[in-house]
Order: C-alpha cells, then sequence, then structure tokens
C-alpha cells in the first residue's frame, strides 16, 4: 500500500473549530457565495485536501456545477461539467451515499482524468448535501497522494455537507419568502391602481386591469412600474 506522506492530520480541538466556524458563518447574514467559499476553504484545511470543491445540482440542466473551491487551477474550474448520475460525483448525488476513491486516475468512473492528471489529484471522498432526501450537490475533497480516508474523516465531511446543505436551504427559504411578499405588495398596487382608474374614468376593474397591461406591454415595463405610476400621478393631483 503507498505511505500517505500529507501534511500531519488535525487534532480534534481543530475539528471543533472548524465546524464552529462554519456554523457561525451560516447563522450570520453572510451572503451564500462567502459562506460556500468558507466552507472549502476551512474544509480543505481540516482534510489536508489538495483541492476541496462545492457543486450544487442545477435541476434544470441535471448538471453538478462548480459554486466554490480554494483551487485556483483554471483547469479545473474549466473541467468539463458532471451530469447527475455519471462519474463518481454524479453517482454520490444520485444515490445520495458518500464515494471513496483509491486513485481517480485509475478509477474507470472518473471522468476528467486530464484534469486528474494535470493537477494530480488521487484519492477522493465525494460527499452528498441533501435535506430531507433531496440530494442538493456533493463536495469532493482530493488528496495528492493515495489515502484511505479515516471514519472521523468521512463524518467530519458528512457534518460539513449537512452545514453546507443547510446554509443553502435556508438561503432558497428567505428568497422564497422575499418572492411571495414583493408578489403580495404587487397584487396591492395593482389593485389600488384599478381602483384609481375605475374612479377616474369610471371604467369596470376589468377594463382598468386591461389599461394597465396594455400599458405594460407597449412601453415593455412591469405592470408594477405601471400601477405605481397611476397612484403617484393621482397622489401628485390631491396635492
Amino acid at each position: 500500500m503507498a505511505r500517505d506522506d500529507r501534511p500531519e492530520e488535525a487534532t480534534p480541538s481543530v475539528h471543533l473549530e472548524a465546524l464552529s466556524e462554519i456554523s457561525q458563518a451560516i447563522t450570520s447574514e453572510t451572503y451564500l457565495d462567502d459562506i460556500l467559499r468558507l466552507i472549502v476553504v476551512v474544509t480543505a484545511k481540516v482534510m489536508s485536501s489538495n483541492i476541496c470543491s462545492l457543486m450544487l445540482l442545477n435541476e434544470q440542466t441535471g448538471e453538478l456545477e462548480i459554486k466554490a473551491t480554494q483551487a485556483v487551477s483554471e483547469a479545473y474550474l474549466r473541467k468539463p461539467v458532471v451530469r447527475f448520475g455519471e462519474g463518481l460525483s454524479g453517482h454520490a448525488a444520485k444515490e445520495n451515499e458518500p464515494v471513496v476513491c483509491w486513485d481517480v486516475k485509475e478509477d474507470p468512473l472518473y471522468i476528467n482524468k486530464e484534469v486528474a492528471l494535470k493537477e494530480n489529484l488521487c484519492s477522493l471522498l465525494c460527499m452528498p448535501m441533501s435535506i430531507k432526501g433531496k440530494v442538493l450537490g456533493v463536495i469532493n475533497c482530493y488528496t495528492s497522494v493515495p489515502h484511505e480516508f479515516t471514519r472521523e474523516e468521512k463524518t467530519i465531511l458528512a457534518t460539513v455537507a449537512n452545514q453546507a446543505a443547510m446554509a443553502i436551504e435556508n438561503t432558497d427559504l428567505v428568497i422564497k419568502a422575499q418572492l411571495m411578499e414583493e408578489e403580495l405588495e404587487t397584487r396591492k398596487l395593482i389593485e389600488r391602481a384599478k381602483d384609481i382608474l375605475m374612479e377616474e374614468r369610471e371604467i369596470s376593474g376589468y377594463e382598468a386591469f386591461q389599461a394597465m397591461r396594455r400599458k405594460s406591454m407597449d412601453t415593455r415595463r412591469p405592470i408594477r412600474e405601471i400601477a405605481e405610476a397611476v397612484i403617484l400621478a393621482h397622489e401628485v393631483g390631491l396635492k
């Protein structure tokens, strides 16, 4: 068995500090991109990883896209995308199970062997990120020499993956809540504008809405902007 020449493994206290740092970032108001970046940087350090990358599943294309990595390699960043169910990362995502590979350069399932050779990638631990059984993506940790990942390392990466999934899910929920709030506000503005037009032009609610809709199409502006203009004009006229 080949000797593992990686740097000395981090102590349990370092592991806890790293997980605590990630947890604090997740509960802060930091932007998601910055959180994901922190996750891969801290994980790479704790795992003594040559390259650590976080890939999210694009549900529309069925592809795993790199969203964060501590690697500065252009070759790795521009490597061909991995589709859901294909390759080692795609398999981990599809099965929602971690995948371990002794040497990606020799594994027939690994897709980007040219990049692995160029970047000196060897052993891989790929951990899926999921919430309630729904896979959001994977975290990949590569070493530059053959390495047998320990149970503790797998547990650490699984914990990190869970934290990353929580950060992504929380961000999605916030965005959805914001969209719902904006939609509700838009409906209120449209209703108020309709009432104004109905009173000023003595037309029905349907006719008022159609008038705003036509103006929106003619000017190529959102109907919310048209409604706001109607309200503003009415308020100015009252002064």
